[in-house]
């Protein structure tokens, strides 16, 4: 565990785990996609068929592929077929690609204004202040607001980072992914994109929350652990969501803080799932927008009440930030799965057929 968990890396004054979380990813999708190509195509999901290995790749193009110094130290991860079609200028790589300047400048930008935002927030918000004092002379509300400036002030520094990956992997040609279906169409640069700010801060449901933060990561779990935990025939539940979640815990580290939020985002995930369903099944417009901010809002506030075990880690720290709002961001998720089961929204009528006269 001390290993694993980071802790022997940060003693040498440079922490390698990052680099060493991208390569894992890069590791296990690479020799499972060259076991799925020894499989015949009837009966593998599209993402298998996508991305199956049929041949071997060289060790030249697997060490570039698990080494390419755009991606390497912070991600994002990507597809070894699609590595090898750009080297060999093949599938979209085989006609001229557009320039990425213009993409390119606007990573930089936007990255630089993150990293501005993290300067200029982090003094203010610090971590320090959960172990403090001063921290638990303050009201509920007061408590609970910190968590979510906390939350909020830490993930600029990951939209910092991934905005200046997303820059390096565009420069190289290799964030191309095509052209858009609009007229004209427009070169997309989305290979790279490993996060959708606005999408995150302002997620009406914490179901969209894997489809704009980390994105790369969110695709890769889904590719590789949440799909094949489904048997075939059976729909996807809980426990495949929270298996998911733990795989992604255990890759972060063994720290009991990254540990407990990935499986307090699993009970957040179908918590908001509930809510889904509950205002999709209401026809007046009026508790239908009242359920929409209501999920809104649980997203918004279980999100950073979660954070802080992802930010302190320890076991100690996690619990205490937690109690000192009363669980509630703990609380509030399991009353609502469990609603779930006893408030059930009527499934609409499908409409009979028509009896042949």
């Amino acid at each position: 565990m001390y290993y694993m968990s980071g802790d022997a890396w940060k003693e040498g004054g440079i922490d390698a785990t990052g680099a060493l979380m991208v390569l894992t990813l890069k590791i296990i999708s690479c020799a499972i996609n060259y076991s799925d190509g020894m499989l015949k195509e009837e009966g593998l999901r599209d993402a298998q068929k996508k991305y199956r290995l049929p041949k071997l790749p060289s060790l030249i193009e697997y060490f570039g592929y698990c080494l390419c110094c755009g991606s390497h130290f912070a991600g994002p991860v990507y597809e070894m077929k699609d590595y090898l079609e750009y080297t060999e200028r093949k599938g979209i790589w085989a006609s001229p690609t557009p320039s990425p300047l213009l993409p390119t400048l606007r990573a930089i930008v936007q990255a630089g204004a993150c990293m501005g935002l993290y300067l200029y927030l982090s003094p203010q918000f610090p971590l320090s202040r959960f172990s403090e004092p001063l921290y638990y002379e303050w009201g509920f509300w007061h408590r609970l607001f910190y968590q979510y400036m906390s939350g909020f002030t830490a993930r600029w520094k990951y939209y910092f980072i991934w905005s200046i990956s997303e820059a390096a992997i565009i420069i190289s040609g290799l964030g191309f992914t095509g052209w858009s279906d609009s007229s004209p169409p427009k070169a997309k640069w989305d290979r790279a994109k490993n996060v959708d700010i606005l999408g995150v801060e302002l997620a009406r449901s914490a179901v969209q929350l894997p489809l704009m933060w980390n994105i790369q990561v969110s695709t890769w779990l889904r590719y590789y652990v949440y799909e094949r935990l489904v048997q075939k025939g059976k729909k996807p539940g809980f426990l495949q969501l929270l298996g998911t979640q733990t795989v992604s815990a255990i890759w972060h580290g063994l720290y009991p803080g990254y540990i407990i939020f990935f499986i307090q985002s699993a009970l957040m995930i179908n918590g908001s799932k509930v809510i889904y369903r509950w205002q999709q099944a209401v026809s007046n417009p009026v508790f239908h927008v009242i359920l929409a901010f209501v999920n809104f809002a649980y997203t918004l506030v279980v999100l950073n009440y979660s954070c802080i075990g992802f930010q302190v880690l320890s076991f100690k720290e996690t619990l205490a930030s937690y109690q000192s709002v009363y669980y509630v961001g703990t609380i509030v998720p399991i009353v609502v799965v469990l609603l779930g089961y006893v408030i059930k929204p009527a499934k609409p009528l499908k409409p009979k057929a028509r009896k042949a006269e």
